[in-house]
């Protein structure tokens, strides 16, 4: 037989009781939703207790200053995105992205990085953590993918990081940030047609 025992509680480094990290994923969620609400500058640290209904020690064992708890929090928003799987095509792979980037900006992990835009301005930790948490999961699922295309022979080498790669999701991203409209289905099926499968045929191989 096989017996398990379950790992210690974490302890905090200012000590005093350990840290429950069964609460972790409440906090985290109530401090998204709270950003989508108010912003960076009106977000306080008993706005977030009362908010994900823990005690302010309980906050306070996590993050010493609302900085370091918005830095920490967008950090981890890649755990809230699932990045597609392999379809075995570049076109679904594409689709499946947009997909990906749509339901991303429009949850509510997308308005909280929204709210933070302004505040990233004069904030270069929050941008770094922008750039290693979101960004860094949306570059790795369309290196991925180029990658995968690439070896199966559908595009030419060099479309990670290029313009075609670029502009796949810039409607999308546009739309969000700029214009508040929906990004339902019917949208990002334009999208796809008009835009992104032209730019797939484009990055094809050359013919001999």
């Amino acid at each position: 037989m096989i017996v398990t025992q379950d790992p210690p509680p974490v302890r905090s480094p200012r000590g005093g009781r350990p840290r429950d990290p069964s609460r972790d994923g409440v906090i985290r969620a109530a401090i998204l939703r709270l950003l989508a609400q108010v912003g960076y500058g009106a977000l306080t640290m008993d706005a977030v207790a009362a908010e994900a209904g823990v005690g302010k020690a309980t906050i306070y064992r996590r993050w010493r200053t609302k900085h370091d708890l918005v830095v920490d929090t967008l950090s981890d928003i890649h755990r809230a995105i699932a990045v597609p799987p392999d379809t075995g095509s570049v076109e679904r792979d594409a689709r499946a992205l947009l997909q990906l980037v749509a339901g991303t900006v429009q949850s509510p992990a997308g308005a909280a990085i929204r709210s933070l835009l302004p505040a990233m301005q004069h904030q270069p930790a929050l941008v770094q953590a922008f750039r290693e948490g979101p960004l860094a999961v949306w570059h790795g699922a369309f290196a991925a993918m180029w990658a995968r295309a690439e070896e199966r022979g559908e595009v030419r080498p060099g479309m990670d990081g290029s313009v075609t790669s670029e502009a796949i999701s810039a409607l999308v991203v546009q739309r969000w940030l700029l214009t508040g409209l929906p990004l339902d289905d019917g949208y990002l099926d334009d999208v796809f047609g008009t835009v992104v499968l032209p730019l797939l045929r484009n990055a094809r191989p050359a013919t001999a």
